[in-house]
């Protein structure tokens, strides 16, 4: 009968473990529900992108005779910086990642060390929309979003998002962190530091 007992308890033990969530690094991973909310994260972000942040990503400003950029917009940039803050989609990297991005434009059209003369290609970025890497997109493409290649590991995830109303679609790819619990971007394709601000 004890030996019953012991078996008994061995069995519902092993049973009860089996439905205990992966926990990693304190983090429990729930693949599918983690999913939904990536997803949903790019949509409602894409959606605020488009729809309620200033557009002007990296403004600059001419000189005198109108014929050449010699620096950032401080005041537009700053504003986008603190709607990036309170849209609360992006983490603390991105935002000072962007910031660091617009300051780097600023400082080398004022040293020269970048000439923008106007109605030429900026001599930064790779003349697309950073945001998506393209040139033109659907009208609302945050509706049918898609994100794929999912990678989840510690409190850090990695896609490529695309959509679905045209045959030709960005491969984008993304970068979440879990800060207290909520999915937020952290690094975008469209903005790495380097290769925007290349010379």
């Amino acid at each position: 009968m004890r030996l019953f007992k012991l078996l008994f308890g061995f069995f519902i033990g092993i049973s009860l473990v089996s439905f205990i969530p992966i926990e990693n690094a304190n983090t429990t991973i729930n693949f599918d529900g983690d999913k939904q909310r990536l997803e949903t994260l790019i949509r409602r972000a894409y959606e605020w992108i488009e729809t309620k942040k200033t557009q002007s990503d990296f403004d600059v400003v001419a000189n005198k005779k109108g014929d050449k950029y010699v620096g950032l917009n401080l005041k537009t940039h700053n504003k986008i910086v603190e709607e990036l803050k309170k849209s609360n989609f992006f983490s603390k990297q991105f935002i000072e990642n962007y910031n660091k991005i617009g300051l780097k434009i600023g400082d080398n059209l004022k040293t020269n060390k970048a000439e923008y003369f106007v109605g030429e290609l900026p001599p930064y970025g790779n003349d697309s929309d950073p945001w998506c890497n393209c040139q033109d997109f659907p009208d609302a493409f945050w509706k049918t979003m898609k994100i794929n290649n999912l990678k989840i590991e510690n409190d850090k995830a990695t896609f490529y998002w695309a959509w679905t109303e045209w045959k030709e679609s960005p491969k984008y790819r993304v970068t979440t962190v879990n800060e207290n619990g909520i999915w937020k971007i952290a690094v975008l394709d469209g903005f790495d530091y380097k290769s925007f601000t290349k010379i």
